[in-house]
């Protein structure tokens, strides 16, 4: 049925019957087995997980399900990353990641794993899976350099966890109470990804148990705002024209006479605008990471604006912020040609950079997401190690030797895959290909390709490289202008080295004058530290020569003048190590804020039990801040200098109180 938005179904015109009869479960049934696990298609990586943990499958019910998990995430994320998705904070790339780190966490909780396992299983996924999917063979190495990576990256999460929750038990023991805080567990679950089942299981082995409504609460809290931020609320579409599709006329003009097939109004986040399909389009809509074309539809009295084109269900959709006032009228497609030139000068350099790195880097290279936009291009791509700025150079200069070669670019469309593939065409990650392909080329570069280009390469004017960085492993990230574009960043790069050399008054080798400034700034920052340490040992000695003695204690205090707080912690270490029985108090102001430093000397901490950190917790409200430490010496910042002398003055109280 179609759910319209009063409720009402509809009949689709085609009915069909979901059996749930996937390979894994007819595999099982083939096989005579009692569940998807024990056919052949998951037992040879359960035995590599097994041989690699120690756990020997069917020997223990716990360890049983913790094999089945990490064997079925493996395949879901291997596959993933083999189709160009690697783990992200982001949208589908959040989804593999979380479902990596749950196979880490039962690695860890239930087999005993405290280090990186999983990548080792790819091989044996790919020895089972490969003749079917050879891309599990073929980018085998990548796909293991990446899970690696979020394996080694989660576990050090956990280990930082863990720290927190020992600190969080210590505190909680010291004030006896025996329950953790929902909001807590929940902060340490969605800020640090600690999960929280691994929390509640320490808790229980220290007899101590979580607040679970206030973690239930604040994880509803959290769905609800991810909810109301999603919530689109669509009306139905009313038809005026029932048409098969849309046709696509823009990559041979980028205007056309045209009727609204259909409209619905949206809202989204309390904006509303209004989808409209027409029955051919010279407007791009976004796909294979081309943004989508923006213009406007013109009408006997007026237009109405496109903000942007893209794709929903093989519909391609205008956005626009109102409706023409007869939507029934024909009326005029017109695209922003500016923009559409700007986008296509980008993709088309986009797919020379591509050329022109595999030519430099490998065959390995890979793309492995891409963003092509009116003012600038990116694309991810698979390398094993940072582009030295020699093979950046070499790269752009490639691509624009096939700028200034002017090739004309070459069309075949409508074109079977294997003649595609025939002609050495490559497929671009983010492309859905048909039975039926366009392939676009532009010299010796030809690719599989569904967005808008160049007439001829020339067009481009020039291409430049303007970063270049890692965004996971085995994964970097290129981005690039084109065209006025390049001409703007140059400039300004140009501007900027003029000012420069203003600046430093160059009159010869400006990179010469400016090494030869970092090395004098350099010289005197070293004698302004001397000079600045000098002092500051100098203070703290008057400050030691009159030291107070309270409750058998040393207590020396004061307020310190110093531009660096790092330097005053290394000259109060200095003056603690050659010293026994004894408080250290010193507070001082930098940039309008305050700093609290608090030390004690070892038979403080062994003998008597004090703490830096309670000390410095007490008194940092005096100076509306709060921090933290270790028991031999804690520090605290705020925003009340004032407060300083009455800090250091309850630090005497405590003295006192012992």
């Amino acid at each position: 049925y179609n759910r319209r938005s009063d409720g009402i179904l509809e009949q689709l015109p085609s009915r069909h019957v979901d059996t749930g009869m996937g390979f894994e479960r007819l595999c099982m049934v083939v096989q005579g087995k009692k569940s998807n696990y024990e056919t052949d298609i998951f037992q040879e990586v359960i035995s590599e997980i097994s041989a690699i943990t120690g756990k020997a499958y069917g020997a223990n019910e716990k360890w049983d399900v913790a094999l089945r998990v990490v064997a079925d995430h493996l395949r879901a994320v291997a596959f993933s990353i083999a189709d160009g998705q690697i783990p992200s904070n982001n949208k589908a790339g959040y989804v593999i990641r979380r479902i990596l780190r749950r196979a880490v966490r039962y690695g860890y909780t239930s087999l005993g794993m405290e280090e990186p396992f999983i990548y080792k299983l790819v091989p044996v996924l790919a020895r089972t899976m490969g003749s079917q999917y050879p891309e599990l063979r073929t980018s085998g190495k990548h796909i293991e350099m990446i899970i690696h990576e979020e394996e080694s990256s989660f576990l050090r999460t956990l280990g930082k966890g863990l720290k927190m929750i020992e600190k969080t038990l210590a505190d909680l023991k010291a004030q006896n109470l025996d329950t953790l805080s929902g909001k807590l567990a929940f902060e340490m679950y969605d800020t640090y990804g600690f999960p929280v089942d691994l929390t509640q299981l320490i808790l229980k082995e220290n007899d101590m148990k979580l607040d679970i409504q206030g973690f239930e609460k604040e994880m509803k809290g959290q769905k609800d705002r991810s909810r109301e931020d999603a919530v689109t609320e669509n009306s139905d579409w009313t038809v005026i024209r029932e048409t098969e599709g849309t046709e696509f006329t823009g990559y041979n003009s980028t205007t056309a006479e045209v009727n609204i097939t259909r409209y619905r109004k949206v809202r989204s986040k309390g904006r509303e605008c209004w989808h409209i399909v027409l029955d051919k389009t010279p407007f791009y809509a976004e796909s294979g990471g081309q943004v989508g074309d923006t213009g406007i539809l013109r009408f006997k009295d007026g237009a109405v604006k496109i903000t942007d084109t893209v794709k929903e269900n093989n519909l391609i959709i205008h956005i626009a912020d109102s409706l023409p006032p007869d939507p029934s009228k024909t009326m005029g497609a017109e695209v922003d040609t500016g923009n559409r030139e700007k986008t296509a000068n980008n993709h088309t350099a986009t797919h020379l950079l591509h050329y022109a790195m595999r030519s430099v880097l490998g065959k390995h290279v890979e793309q492995k997401g891409s963003l092509v936009t009116p003012d600038r291009l990116r694309f991810d791509f698979s390398h094993y190690s940072k582009p030295s700025p020699e093979e950046l150079r070499r790269i752009e200069e490639i691509a624009n030797s096939m700028v200034r070669g002017n090739y004309e670019g070459v069309v075949s469309d409508g074109i079977t895959m294997d003649k595609a593939l025939g002609m050495g065409a490559m497929a671009l990650f983010g492309e859905k290909y048909g039975d039926r392909v366009r392939v676009v080329g532009f010299g010796d570069s030809v690719e599989l390709c569904g967005g808008t280009h160049v007439k001829s390469t020339g067009k481009i004017g020039i291409i430049k490289i303007v970063s270049e960085g890692a965004i996971a492993a085995g994964i970097r990230r290129i981005e690039a202008v084109t065209g006025s574009g390049a001409e703007d960043f140059i400039n300004e790069k140009l501007r900027t080295l003029d000012e420069i050399a203003a600046l430093v008054k160059s009159t010869g080798s400006l990179t010469e004058n400016v090494g030869r400034l970092v090395s004098e700034n350099a010289s005197m920052r070293k004698t302004i530290e001397k000079l600045q340490m000098k002092s500051c040992d100098d203070q703290l000695r008057e400050f030691s020569s009159k030291a107070e003695s309270r409750n058998g204690i040393s207590f020396i205090s004061g307020i310190l003048e110093s531009e660096s707080v790092e330097i005053i912690k290394n000259s109060a270490s200095r003056l603690r190590s050659n010293l026994a029985e004894s408080v250290i108090a010193i507070g001082t102001e930098t940039g309008g804020k305050a700093t609290l430093l608090v030390l004690l000397t070892d038979d403080l901490v062994s003998k008597r039990g004090m703490s830096a950190v309670s000390i410095i917790k007490e008194i940092a409200v005096e100076i509306n801040g709060g921090g933290g430490g270790q028991p031999f010496m804690a520090s605290a910042g705020g925003k009340n200098p004032a407060g300083l002398t009455k800090a250091i003055a309850r630090v005497a109280e405590i003295i006192d109180s012992l």
